[in-house]
């Protein structure tokens, strides 16, 4: 009798309980996207090339602490640097923007994850001994430039936000472009302390970062060319390599900030400058500003990348090319000198999406799309003498 009697009441609880389960899966469904990939390293479902969302990612282990200034030998006693280069990152807010910015939508659909644009680059970074962006912007809470506020863009992001360069693998920034000062010279005053204070050093004009990876001390230079400077800083390069030269600088990197915007290769002016550069000492040329991939030259056997291009980029929620690529150079020092250098590019596209870009840099998986970086970059080469032959995807060791 007393069994009959809540009998009913059992099974009503049992459905209302399976209820709430299903719906608690059902939620944990909707909220994350599970990806498999097959044995090439392509997604099956979900973050890959299709337009899916991708997985959220627990926040990354930065880079291991250890004593840079100690040698790391090869069986020849040479030193290998594994670095990677690549173009603008852009985070943020363009405060000349009414509404939520680019970057706050991806963030919110990111559920706060502020390392969300390095999700998937950051074990390619992780890996290297060096990565350098252009960041181009400000980490600032400052005001608007007043002199800047006819511009379209300018943009800024919170201090705090700084913390994705670490996690995501980033080492040195180049801080010499058009956006530095958006918010003023305060702007720019915060912007590099915050990034130094987050372990991240940087190269702007008349102040080069200096850093020693594996016992070996690399100085960054770093120029923006706007208004015809090219003459000037052909005039001063001299100096300022012999400078880092004469305070124990084994590689000497440079940076432009150069070019015209949407230009697919180096103008005569950019070539003579990056040429220049080379014959001045410096061992690698790294470009930016067209917000287009450029070629790559080897000049007196030495690399000239004339742009590499977006990178993480807020300041367009769908540009026309969203191509890009990520240049790494594998630099042998011995006794102080450059020895020997191997070179490869990682084709990407800005976004994981293809529908919108957001802002998550993502390797280029798909054949096709890999070879039309491959096409690009040859064939905007052919007008330059010492356009590289080919774009090597592994190390000459890689099979």
């Amino acid at each position: 009798m007393f069994t009959k009697r809540i009998l009913p009441w059992l099974l009503l609880a049992c459905l209302l309980l399976c209820t709430v389960v299903a719906a608690v899966a059902e939620q944990d469904e909707e909220d994350v996207t599970i990806v498999i990939y097959d044995a090439n390293g392509n997604a099956v479902t979900g973050g890959g090339e299709d337009g899916t969302e991708p997985i959220l990612t627990p926040t990354p282990e930065p880079k291991p602490t250890v004593d840079p200034t100690q040698p790391v030998y090869e069986a020849d006693g040479s030193i290998l640097l594994t670095m990677s280069f690549t173009g603008d990152v852009t985070i943020g807010s363009n405060t000349q923007s009414g509404g939520k910015s680019i970057f706050d939508k991806e963030l919110e659909n990111n559920r706060g994850d502020i390392n969300f644009p390095f999700r998937n680059t950051r074990d390619i970074f992780l890996e290297d001994d060096v990565t350098m962006i252009n960041f181009e912007g400000t980490l600032t809470t400052a005001g608007k430039n007043r002199e800047k506020l006819e511009n379209s863009f300018l943009f800024r992001a919170d201090p705090s936000f700084v913390t994705m360069l670490p996690n995501g693998g980033v080492d040195t920034v180049s801080l010499e472009n058009n956006h530095v000062l958006d918010m003023g010279a305060d702007g720019l005053a915060e912007t590099k302390k915050t990034l130094l204070d987050a372990g991240i050093t940087y190269a702007s004009e008349d102040e080069p970062a200096i850093f020693t990876v594996k016992g070996v001390t690399i100085g960054s230079l770093a120029y923006q060319t706007f208004g015809g400077r090219h003459d000037e800083i052909i005039a001063k390069l001299p100096a300022a390599i012999a400078d880092l030269r004469s305070k124990g600088c084994d590689l000497v990197i440079i940076s432009y900030h150069w070019g015209n915007e949407k230009d697919y290769k180096p103008n005569s002016n950019q070539v003579r400058l990056g040429r220049a550069s080379i014959d001045a000492g410096a061992d690698l040329v790294i470009g930016h500003h067209s917000h287009r991939i450029n070629p790559i030259e080897y000049y007196n056997g030495k690399y000239i990348c004339y742009s590499l291009g977006n990178f993480s980029f807020a300041g367009h929620n769908k540009p026309d090319d969203m191509s890009t690529y990520i240049f790494q150079t594998r630099m042998r020092v011995k006794d102080g000198e450059l020895v020997g250098q191997d070179i490869k590019i990682i084709p990407c596209r800005i976004s994981s999406r293809t529908d919108k870009n957001d802002l998550i840099p993502t390797p280029y998986t798909k054949g096709n799309h890999i070879e039309a970086v491959l096409t690009n970059l040859s064939k905007n080469g052919k007008s330059l003498e010492y356009a590289v032959e080919e774009y090597p995807l592994k190390w000459p060791d890689e099979e």
